[in-house]
């Protein structure tokens, strides 16, 4: 599951004189936490996870979750009219939410979960792959970005915005279609829990 936090935040440098360009660059931030649910069988263990797992909409908890929130600091000048992007930095925040079992197991069913939770934690880092690949690609979108007749780089920040969000967009649209295989009937994640549940 994956949970998206999208924001751009737009940060007018030196409007006037020159400035040598900066590369643009990335920072990843990532914080994860856990519940802890309690069973000493694969389905009690799956019941407590769908009471306690984080909230998936208004009525569901999901057995774990990504979330992202995703800012961009941008930094225009201006030269005879000529406005170009000197430097964007993109931070990305990653939070990934997992469960933590916090009772005794037996040593079959701790091989059993040892295996579901390793399952669960590489699909969603693939969420967080997903995002960071998303950043590389805005990246590159918006590098060298320079647009003529804007002495006040209005329309260059306007059009780096949009090109953000259109990127935004489509690897939103990948992270959609990754967890439509993924939680299809008879996909990994069922596979999983059925893995985890089974006598």
């Amino acid at each position: 599951m994956r949970l998206a936090v999208l924001a751009c935040l737009v940060a007018i440098g030196a409007l006037f004189g020159l400035a040598s360009a900066a590369p643009a660059g990335t920072r990843v931030v990532v914080k994860t936490r856990t519940y802890d649910i309690t069973g000493n069988t694969g389905l009690a263990l799956v019941q407590a996870m769908d009471r306690k797992g984080p909230k998936h909409g208004f009525m569901t908890h999901a057995i774990a979750l990504t979330g992202y929130a995703v800012d961009w600091d941008l930094d225009t000048s201006q030269d005879n009219g000529v406005c170009r992007l000197r430097r964007a930095n993109g931070t990305l925040n990653l939070f990934y939410t997992f469960p933590r079992v916090a009772s005794a197991t037996t040593p079959t069913l701790r091989k059993r979960w040892t295996r579901f939770f390793a399952g669960v934690r590489a699909h969603e880092e693939t969420h967080g792959r997903i995002a960071r690949e998303m950043m590389r690609a805005t990246e590159r979108s918006i590098s060298g970005l320079r647009i003529a007749d804007d002495r006040s780089c209005y329309k260059t920040r306007r059009e780096a915005q949009r090109r953000i969000k259109a990127t935004n967009a489509a690897y939103e649209a990948k992270q959609l279609a990754f967890d439509a295989r993924e939680h299809r009937d008879g996909g990994h994640v069922q596979h999983l829990v059925i893995a985890l549940v089974r006598p």
